[in-house]
């Protein structure tokens, strides 16, 4: 059996990852299994060449946001800055990775950690630091605050948008993967969900009703 290198073997993990990271789940898959898909006889390959499970896991979603960096960057930097033009701009640039198996598999997992990107606490994973994808999410907030959303809610909001797109995508994908014929092309799909996310992000800041929910009403007979 032909020797392979280094870096021949850590792609073969990323590549046998990705595979049943996508149809087990990220916590479902064992390490051994991994092992097993990428054809290696040391059971520690996975800690050896990764560290960690979540050192496969970033190196599984590097690969994945350089994917997506390629098409975003050059998006971003043609954008203005209205709400539906950056959404668009998201979206577009997420949904490239419809157009392989491999991205497909990605887009499945990373839907499963769609909450893990920093935007809750305002601090990127370091996957994502420094970043045109993170840099369209700072625009994006700024365009909510300038609509006078408080930050808290701001902050919600933006990664609920991140995880209704991520799955959204992350189905579609499945779909394709299964054969299974979805309900709308693929250009209307992906102009609805522009479409719904910029609603989402924009509907007006609501009046709190305080802990306990809306007033009853009184009886004024």
């Amino acid at each position: 059996m032909a020797r392979t290198s280094g870096p021949e073997t850590r792609e073969k993990l990323i590549r046998a990852a990705e595979e049943l990271f996508a149809s087990r789940g990220v916590d479902g898959a064992q390490l051994r299994e991994i092992v097993a898909r990428a054809g290696q006889s040391n059971p520690s390959a996975v800690q050896y060449h990764f560290g960690s499970r979540a050192g496969l896991l970033d190196a599984v979603m590097a690969g994945r946001q350089a994917r997506t960096e390629r098409v975003l960057a050059p998006l971003l930097e043609r954008a203005g800055d209205d709400l539906r033009g950056l959404v668009t701009v998201l979206v577009t640039a997420e949904a490239s990775e419809l157009r392989t198996e491999r991205g497909r598999r990605c887009l499945r997992i990373s839907a499963q950690l769609s909450h893990e990107s920093g935007v809750r606490t305002g601090t990127p994973h370091p996957t994502l630091a420094g970043t045109a994808y993170w840099r369209l999410i700072e625009r994006t907030g700024a365009c909510l605050a300038a609509a006078g959303l408080p930050r808290p809610l701001l902050l919600e909001r933006l990664d609920l948008a991140l995880t209704v797109i991520g799955a959204a995508l992350a189905d579609r994908a499945r779909q394709y993967l299964d054969g299974t014929e979805p309900l709308t092309d693929e250009a209307l799909f992906l102009a609805d969900l522009a479409g719904t996310t910029t609603a989402l992000l924009g509907a007006p800041s609501p009046t709190p009703s305080g802990p306990s929910g809306p007033a009853e009403p009184t009886d004024s007979s």
